[in-house]
């Protein structure tokens, strides 16, 4: 009786591993969110930017750009133009259509705001 005792929880424990595993369940896999591969905006990335979209205007000479919040795809660059080593101006950039360069998000209004700038000096 002894023998049947201990041998009734070995017997109980054996059974416990002999059903058999369920079926694996086929799920669609999620497609990756897209990375965005430009990077980040520097000081020869915004003289550039600001180049080409203000064309004739006097050159950048300093420029410090963030990101404008947590999550936001735009920049703030802060800049200061010709001999000028103060980050006087500001503007907005932002990436173009297929995500492959920045332009400025507002090139209008910035060029027209650097052109007032300087009539009125």
């Amino acid at each position: 009786m002894k023998k049947l005792a201990l041998l009734l929880p070995l017997a109980l424990l054996a059974a416990c591993g002999e059903e058999p595993a369920p079926a694996p369940v086929e799920t669609a896999a999620a497609a990756p969110e897209p990375v965005s591969t430009l990077p980040a905006p520097d000081q020869e990335t915004f003289t550039q930017v600001f180049g080409d979209a203000c064309e004739g205007a006097e050159p950048v000479n300093t420029a410090v750009c963030k990101r404008a919040g947590l999550g936001s795809e735009d920049v703030i660059c802060e800049f200061g133009l010709g001999e000028d080593t103060y980050l006087r101006h500001e503007a907005t950039i932002t990436a173009n259509e297929d995500s492959t360069a920045w332009v400025l998000a507002d090139p209008a209004k910035i060029c027209a705001e650097h052109g007032a700038h300087h009539k009125d000096s």
